[in-house]
C-alpha cells in the first residue's frame, strides 16, 4: 500500500508488531546483547541487520531515519547530533584533503564558517558562487579536483529560493553530486530528489522538531548518483578502515550513506541520542499540520510588512513582486515556509528598537519553531562574517529574520504593528 506524505508523517518508520507499544519506544541502551561472537562479526560485516553500538546505530533513531527516508523519497538516512554535523559529514564523505567543492554564497552562515573556515584548514577548499548566476557562470567555478555541488533550497536567511533543476544539470555535467539542505522547506513543501538532487540534508532541529527541544541533524541518499564514475575512490577502493570493504560494490545503491555511518559517524562520534530521535518523532508526526499552519500565517505577515510604510523591503517568495515568485511557484506550490526576512526604514538602530518592542515575538537564537521569534542575523547567527561576506550571503545590517509561528495570525500581526509604531 503506497501511502500520502502525510500518512507517512504519522505511520512510517516505526511499525508495532502484536502487543507492541503503540508509540516509538526510548531504546536507551549504550549496548546490545547477542548469543554468539559469529553473529556479533556478522554485525560488524553488514551481512546481517541489527545493532553493534549507539554511537552507530540505536533501534529508536533507526526508526526515524526510516521516516525521513520515507518523507524524502530517499533509500535510507543517517541522523546526527546537528544540523552542522549533518552538512560537515555531507562533505567528509566524499571529499578529503586536496579535493574541491562548489557552494552556494547564500547559505546559513554558521554552514558558511564551517566550509569557509574549518574545511579549508583541512585542506579542502570551496568557491562561492551566486546561485543566480547563469549555467556558465557557475560552471567556470568548478575544477578537476571538485567533488560536488551545494545549495538550500529556502536560503537562510535571504529566502531566496534554489533552481534546483539548474544546479543537477550542473552538478551532473561534471559527474558529481547535488546536495541541498532542504531545512526550510521540510519534505511536506519540497522534495529535491525529485528534481535532481542526490543527497539532502535537514537541520531537525527547527521545523521537523517543532517544538525548540532538541538538537539534531540528518543526511538522506537518494540512492540515485553513479559513484563509479571514477571521481570517488574512497566508495570504489577498499577501505582498510573497514576491514578492506568497498562501498559500492557492498552496499551498491546504499553506498554513501553506508559509508558515512560506518566510516564517519563511527569515527567522529556524532549520532543522535535515543532520546532526541524520540523528541524528533513527535514532532515529525504533526510536520504536515504545522507546515501548513506556518505558510498561511507567513503569507499574511509578508502581505501586511509589504503595505506597511516603515518597511524597506520584504524577502518572502509568496509575494507576487519578489524576484523568486515564479521559481517559488514551481518548486514550493504549497507554500514558502514560515520564515520571512525584511529591513526597517532607519537601518541597524531602527531593527534593534523594533526587536526590542515586541511582546508575543521571542528574541532567541533559534528558527522554525512553532512559536513566533524573530532575530538579527547581521549581530548573531551571521557575526562572524565580514561585511563582504555579509553581502554575498544577501545579508543587510538592517535585515530582520522574522520565524511566524503557528499561533493566531491577527496577534502576531498585531505584535509586529505596535512594534514599528513610534
Amino acid at each position: 500500500m503506497t501511502w500520502k506524505i502525510e500518512t507517512k508523517c504519522l505511520q512510517e518508520g516505526y511499525k508495532p508488531g502484536n502487543g507492541e507499544p503503540r508509540v516509538l519506544p526510548v531504546y536507551q541502551s549504550t549496548t546490545y546483547k547477542y548469543d554468539s561472537t559469529e553473529h556479533v562479526a556478522k554485525l560488524f560485516d553488514l551481512s546481517v541487520p541489527g545493532h553493534m553500538y549507539s554511537r552507530i546505530s540505536n533501534p529508536t533513531v533507526e526508526c526515524v531515519e526510516n521516516k525521513i527516508a520515507a518523507l524524502e523519497g530517499g533509500i535510507g538516512a543517517v541522523c546526527t547530533s546537528s544540523g552542522q554535523a549533518a552538512s560537515l559529514l555531507s562533505i567528509l564523505n566524499i571529499c578529503k584533503a586536496g579535493d574541491h567543492f562548489v557552494c552556494s554564497s547564500t547559505i546559513y552562515g554558521g554552514t558558511l564558517n564551517l566550509f569557509d573556515k574549518r574545511l579549508s584548514e583541512m585542506g579542502i577548499s570551496i568557491t562561492f558562487i551566486d546561485q543566480d548566476a547563469s549555467e556558465e557562470e557557475i560552471q567556470n567555478s568548478f575544477q578537476y579536483n571538485t567533488k560536488a555541488l551545494f545549495g538550500e533550497s529556502i536560503a537562510n536567511p535571504k529566502i531566496s529560493v534554489l533552481d534546483i533543476e539548474k544546479f543537477a544539470r550542473i552538478a551532473h555535467n561534471n559527474k558529481v553530486p547535488l546536495i541541498i539542505d532542504n531545512t526550510f522547506a521540510t519534505p511536506m513543501l519540497l522534495r529535491p530528489f525529485e528534481y535532481g538532487a542526490d543527497i539532502v540534508i535537514h537541520s531537525t532541529t527547527k521545523y521537523m522538531d517543532g517544538h525548540a527541544l532538541c538538537v539534531g541533524g540528518v543526511i538522506v541518499d537518494s540512492g540515485n548518483f553513479n559513484w563509479e564514475n571514477g571521481n570517488f575512490p574512497g566508495l570504489t577502493e577498499p577501505d582498510e578502515s573497514y576491514h578492506g570493504m568497498i562501498y559500492t560494490r557492498d552496499c551498491g545503491k546504499a553506498a554513501y550513506i553506508t559509508k558515512a555511518r560506518v566510516q564517519l559517524i563511527r569515527d567522529f562520534g556524532c549520532y543522535m541520542s535515543a532520546n532526541n530521535a524520540f523528541l524528533l518523532n513527535i514532532g515529525l508526526e504533526t510536520l504536515h499540520l504545522r507546515m501548513e499552519r506556518h505558510c498561511r500565517n507567513a503569507e499574511k505577515v509578508a502581505g501586511f510588512l509589504a503595505g506597511s510604510d516603515r518597511i524597506l523591503s520584504v524577502s518572502y517568495p509568496y509575494l507576487k513582486d519578489d524576484p523568486y515568485h515564479d521559481i517559488a511557484g514551481k518548486y514550493l506550490p504549497e507554500g514558502c515556509s514560515g520564515v520571512v526576512s525584511f529591513r526597517i526604514k532607519g537601518g541597524r538602530e531602527a531593527a534593534v528598537r523594533f526587536m526590542d518592542k515586541l511582546k508575543l515575538a521571542a528574541i532567541v537564537v533559534h528558527v522554525a519553531d512553532c512559536r513566533t521569534a524573530v532575530l538579527h542575523p547581521a549581530s548573531s547567527t551571521h557575526r562572524q562574517l565580514s561585511d563582504e561576506q555579509l553581502v554575498l550571503a544577501g545579508i543587510d545590517p538592517g535585515l530582520i529574520r522574522f520565524s511566524v509561528g503557528i499561533e493566531n495570525v491577527e496577534d502576531i500581526i498585531e505584535d509586529i504593528r505596535q512594534a514599528l509604531e513610534d
